[in-house]
């Protein structure tokens, strides 16, 4: 690979960090992310929505305030009408707009599906901003978000999944980080990331990887979507999943009571997920109940960090 060395870019791709950081100056560096997404659902608007607080979140997990946006767009124009394409801009507009961002414009091509994202920049301090690969001996893990997005999306398709239960789930996925990353603000992070296609266990191995630590996750303290365990009991996947486990099955242990559902949860793909966070465990729980206080309801303390054995970077309890 060419040589990439800048002084000043203060976080890339080394260690699969969630956007990049660039110091301007002493007080300022920007945070720059590109995402994209296909449909999730059928509903434009809520597609935009969904697609939008999805790549924003990137510069939220990294401790960043977004303040540009750019559309990513692929469109069948051929076969859909621009008043979807509409609901698509609308629903990302309203999301850009709560986070306190503004749409500086963006690029459009024909595609065979749709898809929608942003390339957002933001910004943030150039000592304060967090990485995936700080957590430390003796942390607490706490995850933001509920899990289950990616099967119970799939199970949508074929009609398996009750309006409740998909509207939890639109609703989670459609939720910005901002309340999250604010409050998180006020206490020491190690380490953060968001959990997005690779599955919780795949960006908790990130996370270990990058840190040279050990997290040990209890999985029943992992906060599940409503009716995603059904899905898989009931012979339901994704896509994604085999791709998601061959990627953590070197560096990772499932204890061997756990059942095959619980550990494909674990590599299920989400769309837009909560922050995946380390912290001193002096500040755990003070966090967790800031969190509640602030809405972030589904908010769980989920695991801790420890010194490496061996190659075991990821166990699941």
């Amino acid at each position: 690979m060419p040589q990439n060395f800048d002084a000043d870019l203060l976080a890339g791709y080394e260690t699969s960090d969630d956007a990049a950081v660039y110091r301007i100056n002493d007080e300022t560096a920007l945070v720059h992310t590109a995402d994209f997404i296909t449909p999730p659902v059928d509903d434009p608007y809520l597609f935009g929505q969904i697609g939008a607080a999805n790549s924003i979140s990137d510069i939220y997990a990294m401790g960043g305030r977004p303040l540009t946006c750019l559309n990513l767009i692929g469109f069948p124009s051929n076969e859909l009408g621009p008043e979807i394409l509409g609901g698509i801009v609308e629903g990302a507009i309203s999301k850009i707009i709560e986070a306190g961002s503004v749409l500086g414009g963006g690029h459009t091509t024909d595609a065979e599906e749709p898809i929608f994202g942003l390339s957002v920049t933001g910004v943030v301090h150039p000592d304060k901003f967090w990485r995936n690969s700080g957590a430390r001996h003796g942390d607490v893990v706490l995850l933001t978000k509920s899990i289950g997005s990616g099967v119970l999306f799939n199970g949508n398709l074929r009609g398996l999944v009750s309006e409740a239960a998909l509207d939890s789930c639109i609703r989670t996925a459609a939720t910005l980080n901002k309340t999250t990353a604010e409050v998180l603000e006020r206490f020491e992070v190690h380490a953060a990331t968001d959990v997005t296609g690779f599955g919780l266990a795949g960006h908790a191995l990130e996370m270990a990887r990058g840190s040279g630590v050990s997290l040990e996750i209890s999985t029943r303290d992992v906060p599940l979507m409503p009716e995603a365990m059904a899905m898989y009991e009931n012979g339901m996947t994704t896509g994604v999943n085999a791709e998601n486990r061959a990627l953590i099955e070197d560096y990772t242990r499932f204890h061997p009571t756990l059942s095959t559902q619980i550990q494909e949860l674990c590599v299920d793909p989400q769309t837009s997920g909560g922050l995946l966070v380390s912290v001193p465990e002096t500040q755990a729980t003070d966090l967790l109940d800031a969190w509640h206080s602030e809405g972030v309801s589904e908010a769980r303390i989920i695991g801790t960090a420890s010194n490496l054995v061996a190659q075991d970077y990821l166990s699941f309890l």
